[in-house]
């Protein structure tokens, strides 16, 4: 059953499960993406990536300006906009959705303004001044699960039922989001890989994922590329996990995933193909 999905400038009718997932390359802004730090060559960079992913077929393109992995510490509101904005303007108009990955109000307001098609919580839109931000756009929303925060969510995840209290949580944010006037066509769910789970809750939520989407009615994204869940079975360092990653997102892929969000675009694009032909 086919699914449209509202994204900004653009839509997207989703196949739903056994069809072809969108493929959504992601363009991190940090200091740590680069080579050198400044932002000229920061900038030049990330143009130059994000042409790439055209070139190789990208469906969205995810622009992050703050680091979310394990351990990291908050940004400040200024730098994440010094970092962001210059390559969502300059990317406006390259003929792809631009989706904005942050958890801050105010961000997700200058993006919107600026164009994004999408923002993608990592915190589900439950800071102060989140809905608000969003309701009046047409842009699509990507709620995701994450326990804890960054700079702790891996010290200790702790669950009774992981799938049931995922599952929980995203339904209270969808339902949250609606009752504020946003429209179910603009929603996506992500069951946060890697964000304050085990290895173990991970593969949990993968292989339950196709539920969870079932269940609460909505196109979901998933985000496994690159990350320890991937290295704790293959015993691979991040360098080396492109096969686990793209083993990763054919099987996110098979348990009905909607968007692959990656960072090795031509790859997965190519392991798509073969997989969507072979079905």
């Amino acid at each position: 059953m086919r699914q449209y999905l509202q994204f900004g400038r653009f839509g997207f009718n989703l196949p739903g499960p056994g069809g072809k997932a969108l493929v959504m390359g992601i363009l991190n802004v940090t200091p740590d993406s680069f080579s050198d730090g400044g932002r000229f060559e920061s900038l030049e960079f990330a143009l130059s990536r994000a042409e790439a992913m055209v070139a190789e077929g990208v469906d969205i393109i995810d622009i992050g300006g703050e680091s979310s992995r394990p351990g990291a510490p908050a940004l400040s509101l200024g730098e994440e906009l010094q970092r962001v904005m210059p390559v969502l303007y300059a990317l406006r108009d390259c003929g792809k959705p631009l989706s904005v990955d942050t958890y801050k109000p105010e961000v997700m307001r200058e993006a919107i303004l600026a164009g994004a098609d999408m923002i993608n919580d990592i915190n589900g839109f439950r800071a102060p001044g989140a809905l608000e931000a969003v309701r009046d756009s047409d842009c699509a929303l990507c709620v995701m699960h994450m326990q804890s925060a960054p700079a702790t969510m891996q010290q200790r995840p702790d669950y009774a039922d992981v799938v049931a209290e995922v599952t929980a949580f995203l339904r209270e944010r969808v339902e949250a989001m609606t009752a504020a006037g946003i429209e179910r066509e603009r929603l996506c769910i992500d069951p946060g890989y890697g964000f304050g789970k085990t290895v173990e809750h991970n593969f949990a939520l993968l292989k339950a994922s196709g539920r969870i989407r079932a269940e609460l009615g909505l196109p979901m994204l998933a985000g496994l590329s690159r990350k320890s869940m991937l290295g704790a079975v293959t015993g691979r360092v991040v360098e080396q996990r492109l096969a686990g990653s793209i083993a990763g997102a054919l099987a996110a892929a098979a348990h009905g995933a909607d968007v692959l969000r990656v960072h090795d675009v031509a790859e997965t694009v190519d392991a798509l193909k073969v997989w969507q032909a072979a079905n």
